[in-house]
């Protein structure tokens, strides 16, 4: 299980930062069904797709400790599921968005409760390993 964090840490930090690249580069072309949405939007999207980044690079951060942290996964897991409780709201509001974007929910949904769930697998391995390790 501590494999798997460190994989699925990694790889939602990579993804954070390749996603909100594409998103200061691009603008609204890189929105499903936001392509005209227009000047604001675009100047939002970019600014965002930077915090985006900015978000990539801690779950990056939580990667390279040893152990990872657990409470960083917590929080870092629980700002992706708000995200994702944000579209279900605007399900709620506005109706259906374009397809790539329910996708995007229900990864958005369904990866916090595994962070959740392995979020100290790391730290236990360490903490049985260190108990299993006879005083020299």
């Amino acid at each position: 299980m501590a494999r798997a964090l460190r994989v699925l840490t990694q790889l939602m930090g990579w993804s954070c930062v390749a996603i909100g690249l594409l998103h200061v580069a691009l603008g609204n072309a890189a929105i499903p069904g936001a392509g005209f949405a227009g000047a604001t939007v675009d100047s939002w999207g970019r600014f965002m797709g930077a915090a985006f980044v900015g978000y990539g690079l801690a779950w990056l951060w939580a990667a390279r400790q040893r152990p990872i942290p657990a409470a960083a996964v917590r929080w870092l897991a629980g700002v992706f599921l708000l995200g994702g409780v944000g579209r279900v709201l605007s399900l709620a509001v506005h109706g259906w968005p374009q397809w790539f974007q329910i996708a995007l929910t229900a990864i958005e949904l369904g990866m916090p409760p595994v962070f959740f769930w392995l979020a100290d697998s790391e730290e236990r391995a360490l903490r049985s390993n260190v108990e299993t390790v006879p005083a020299g």
